[in-house]
């Protein structure tokens, strides 16, 4: 079929190539064996689409017309190289004699398409990157997200996010980082890179730590997208069903957890009716598919998820199973030990068992180094004094609690707890 021009031509590349990228990326960077040259050549490919499609009318297979001309940019790009016998030889017969990009067989596997897709997102979050480089570079190739839009949603500047993402494809060039997906204990290793960084990218569209919004939504749906990704590609993975469930549970909330000037709304506060029942059915799927691939005890998504899952069941805070949220985070804590469980622990245990014994938990935290500066203590404890009656502490509480955080809309909301508090 004769492809027909269409109304917005510019729209229409720009969605595909968004969506696209990364699979065509993942496609050359197996050829090509760099990332940051695979970026290039799909880039290529965008320009060629920006100059034919609106003169020629989008492909009935897009995302094919795109992959295929990558992958002859990357044939060329051999062809020019010295020593371009030795790299025809790994490369295979098969690329020397690829179709053009109208022709039938340039179509692409898709099975073969999702192995590519798989190392690389394993590449882009190799241990050898700093946190702040994996979370770029990630956002960056499988994201979709423009460098602009990255430094936004992080507040950097954008030569910072620049630069992250430059450095990031040096350094897996010269450390020679395979373009793989390992296997036994380095595929255990390299798995809980790639997850902590997905979890990253959520946590930080779900609550912001700085600016002026308290959600990004756009986060919450690259990482949600990615993680989904994953599952679907490694369906043997307990924790990556269990990373999927908790995301499709948090996202969940989304519609209810800001007021009509973006203000933030507590949990507690919430009209459970406007949490989306299809994320939560999701979730519960999730969860279930988790359960049913371990072959050990559960992990810490796995863990965070059944607590998200102990939410979603109710239907009212009142009715929330504090008891058994409780007992979720204990074992968090003993499986993934950390201060920030701790404290979770804590606001769990205050509802289950009063605030006095929240308290003990909060003050053992007090001289924590990495909480020193973390405003969300002062918030738990300034909330667990106030349910006590112990106006005056709590105060000063939320007061620094507010100094601390970066986030606007967090800094409001604690004052307004402070104001709410009773007269001295």
């Amino acid at each position: 079929m004769t492809p027909q021009p269409t109304a917005d031509p510019h729209g229409a590349i720009e969605t595909v190539f968004r969506i696209e990228s990364p699979r065509v990326i993942a496609a050359v960077a197996r050829t090509v064996r760099d990332v940051g040259i695979a970026e290039e050549l799909a880039q290529d490919a965008l320009v060629a689409a920006l100059e034919q499609w609106p003169r020629d009318g989008v492909p009935d297979n897009p995302g094919a017309w795109l992959m295929a001309t990558a992958k002859h940019r990357a044939v060329d790009l051999i062809r020019r190289r010295e020593n371009y016998a030795r790299k025809l030889q790994e490369i295979g017969r098969d690329l020397e004699t690829t179709a053009p990009p109208e022709e039938p067989s340039a179509l692409h596997d898709p099975d073969d398409i999702d192995d590519d897709l798989l190392r690389l997102v394993f590449t882009t979050c190799h241990p050898v990157l700093s946190p702040q480089a994996r979370i770029a570079l990630t956002l960056r190739l499988l994201g979709g997200l423009t460098t602009p839009e990255i430094a936004r949603a992080f507040l950097v500047p954008e030569s910072t996010v620049a630069q992250r993402i430059v450095r990031a494809k040096r350094t897996l060039a010269t450390k020679n980082v395979a373009f793989e997906v390992p296997y036994g204990s380095d595929r255990e290793a390299r798995l809980g890179s790639v997850l902590e960084v997905i979890y990253l990218i959520f946590n930080e569209g779900y609550a912001a730590t700085a600016g002026d919004d308290w959600l990004r939504p756009s986060l919450c749906e690259d990482a949600l997208r990615l993680a989904r990704v994953l599952s679907s590609l490694m369906p043997k993975e307990p924790e990556v069903h269990g990373l999927t469930s908790l995301l499709e549970f948090q996202a969940s909330r989304a519609a209810a957890r800001t007021g009509p000037s973006g203000e933030p709304i507590l949990l507690q506060d919430q009209n459970r009716r406007r949490w989306n029942r299809m994320l939560i059915a999701r979730g519960i799927t999730a969860l279930g598919r988790a359960e049913a691939t371990a072959t050990s005890a559960p992990g810490p998504y796995v863990l965070q998820a059944a607590i998200a899952a102990c939410h979603a069941h109710a239907y009212s805070y009142e009715e929330t199973d504090w008891a058994a949220i409780a007992t979720l985070y204990g074992l968090l804590a003993a499986r993934a030990p950390s201060p920030v469980v701790e404290l979770n622990r804590a606001v769990a245990v205050s509802m289950a068992d009063g605030p006095g014994a929240a308290l003990e938990i909060v003050d053992s935290l007090a001289a924590v180094p990495a909480l020193r500066e973390y405003h969300l203590l002062p918030s738990v404890r300034g909330d667990l004094l106030a349910r006590l009656g112990r106006t005056a502490e709590a105060r000063a509480e939320f007061a620094r609690a507010a100094e601390l955080t970066e986030n606007e809309r967090e800094r409001e909301l604690l004052r307004m707890k402070l104001r709410s508090l009773p007269p001295q």
